[in-house]
């Protein structure tokens, strides 16, 4: 016996999106984050916000041994730093061995195999696209609030194994809210500090009437890219979500597509030929990593409380109480990392055929999912650099950080993020230079082409992208 099949649903046909149609959004939308960016309301108001919100949401953090820290131990077996629920993130040993003639090293390095959320919400106000910007107060800050994405959280935290509150307006970057996708890009973080961390760098949109709940601020663009020249104001998560924005058309494309045959022709190199000198440079500079033991690191040692590199330099791991009010949990311990000395972030611009390009750096580090990425023109930390001799120098070193003041374009010092970095910070640089040699691992790229690397994963490091936004802040990229 046989029966009729059941009749099927009819499907509605979804518009067919097509490389044209995604270009032209993006043209769209890279209009209105023009718009919000030349729209700099005063920040007087801020001020006070800033200060109110300082009185009801704080950290107080005292450092502490490491083996004082209530719900972390050495774990005796496997000889890492790790927590007793088995969640958040363990600090292990890495044993370094790169390809070539480099020479093998070890080093404590951050494990948390999860992708994290770093998330703003965009709502047009007075017609104008506002972001929505938390006020956030992490452990590590040295100056108490810092303005972050609307949600900035890890996996333990948005999946509640803190055991706090829930994450606000963490469903509008679930798709468990109406809102259109401006950028979402999982993206890396700090390739010498953690191993292999991702996290989704999202910009979405609402037309939601969306009301900011204490703690949070609706700022423009404009606004943003003001308070990325106050120090120790701008947090690093917030940098890397700027970071990924899509540029105004600048008109290169000469019959309006913006193809990216059309921007090549304005830049030094072809986007094809950056890509295959990335992928051979990844190529070249493999490294085998595994891991190992904190007491088997050869030139590390615990010494009073904390894990500390024999030389003093470099950077060592400590441990925090924390006691919070305004946070989704009131106490906790947990290590931190704290650099020795303050880091420098510095990019070297110029206009060739008269399009602005910035010299980048393919970088190896330990902990990148692929090797290596771009990174700035100078990474380093300028008290170690010192110690080395001349030849083993960071190229570019001494020209950017002496440069003279009327070629500094932007200058201002700004924390790493203070969720697992204890008072470390970094001096980004932007000086606007002659057309400077390319040493073999260097490369001028345009904006427009830094731009499309963002759009994909492991192609800029966390460094990059925060010096990249502090260079997009200048009129969004006005030194074009």
């Amino acid at each position: 016996m046989s029966t009729s099949p059941a009749a099927q649903a009819a499907t509605v046909p979804m518009p067919r999106k097509t490389a044209h149609n995604t270009a032209h959004n993006r043209r769209t939308m890279a209009r209105r984050i023009a718009e919000t960016a030349r729209t700099v309301p005063d920040l007087a108001g801020l001020e006070q916000t800033l200060k109110d919100t300082g009185e009801r949401v704080f950290t107080a953090t005292e450092t502490v041994p490491l083996d004082r820290l209530d719900g972390w131990h050495f774990d005796r077996n496997s000889g890492f730093i790790v927590h007793e629920s088995g969640g958040f993130f363990s600090v292990e040993g890495l044993q370094v061995t790169p390809s070539g003639s480099g020479g093998q090293w070890g080093q404590p390095i951050i494990n948390q195999p999860e992708t994290g959320v770093l998330g703003f919400l965009v709502r047009e106000i007075d017609g104008i696209p506002h972001f929505l910007a938390q006020l956030k107060a992490e452990p590590g800050n040295r100056n108490g609030l810092q303005i972050s994405p609307t949600v900035q959280a890890t996996r333990s935290n948005y999946t509640g194994v803190h055991g706090g509150r829930r994450v606000p307006y963490l469903e509008f970057f679930q798709g468990q809210a109406p809102r259109q996708v401006i950028a979402d890009v999982r993206q890396s973080e700090q390739g010498a500090r953690f191993l292999r961390k991702r996290n989704r760098n999202m910009i979405v949109e609402t037309v939601e009437p969306v009301e900011a709940r204490d703690g949070f601020v609706w700022l423009t663009l404009g606004q943003l890219n003001r308070l990325l020249a106050v120090e120790d104001l701008v947090n690093m998560d917030t940098r890397s979500v700027l970071a990924c924005l899509p540029l105004e058309d600048d008109g290169s494309g000469a019959d309006g597509t913006d193809s990216p045959t059309d921007r090549d022709r304005l830049a030094l190199h072809p986007l094809v030929d950056v890509l295959s000198w990335i992928t051979e440079a990844r190529t070249r500079h493999e490294m085998r990593v595994r891991t190992s033991r904190l007491d088997e690191l050869a030139e590390w040692e615990f010494s009073g409380g904390r894990l500390r590199h024999l030389t003093g330099g470099q950077f060592e791991v400590i441990g925090v109480r924390v006691e919070a009010v305004g946070r989704e949990v009131g106490q906790w311990c947990q290590p931190m990392f704290r650099d020795s000395s303050l880091g420098l972030l510095a990019l070297a611009v110029t206009r060739i055929q008269g399009q602005l390009h910035v010299l980048m750096q393919v970088r190896a580090e330990p902990g990148l999912g692929d090797a290596a990425e771009l990174a700035p023109t100078v990474q380093c930390a300028p008290d170690d650099a010192a110690r080395l001799p001349p030849e083993e120098r960071p190229p570019f070193l001494d020209l950017l950080q002496n440069a003279p003041a009327d070629a500094v374009r932007f200058d201002t010092t700004l924390s790493d993020e203070g969720g697992r970095f204890y008072h470390t910070r970094n001096r980004h640089l932007v000086v606007e230079t002659e057309c400077l040699p390319e040493p073999p691992g260097y490369r001028w790229l345009t904006l427009r082409q830094l731009e499309e690397l963002t759009l994909h994963s492991n192609y800029l490091n966390m460094q990059a992208r925060s010096a990249l936004a502090c260079l997009r802040s200048l009129s969004h990229g006005g030194l074009r």
